[in-house]
């Protein structure tokens, strides 16, 4: 009879303890809640950062298979013309657009 009331106290102050932490440890449930958001916000993040990294490797592939976009990428990059062509800077000197 003393052991099913040794076991139901253990589980009573367990209980108690429990409650305590989870309501009186640094700002409780509001803690909790914070954290519980800021969980999500990374996993959206890293989600996006995912489809990043996913475009490059299909973009880097691209240019492993096609020497035509290898070099438009790399003029691109460089700024680089062949000798015969000419280029065309296009708006208002400085970069600065009035409005």
């Amino acid at each position: 009879m003393k052991a099913p009331l040794t076991r139901f106290a253990y589980v009573i102050v367990f209980l108690i303890v429990v409650t305590y932490a989870f309501f009186a440890y640094p700002k409780g449930m509001h803690a909790w809640q914070e954290k519980q958001n800021q969980i999500q916000q990374m996993e959206k993040r890293n989600a996006v950062l995912a489809q990043e990294v996913e475009r490059k490797k299909e973009h880097v592939n691209r240019l492993k298979d096609n020497p035509a976009e290898q070099e438009l990428e790399i003029r691109k990059r460089l700024k680089l013309l062949k000798p015969d062509e000419k280029s065309y800077i296009v708006g208002e000197p400085g970069g600065a657009a009035t409005h």
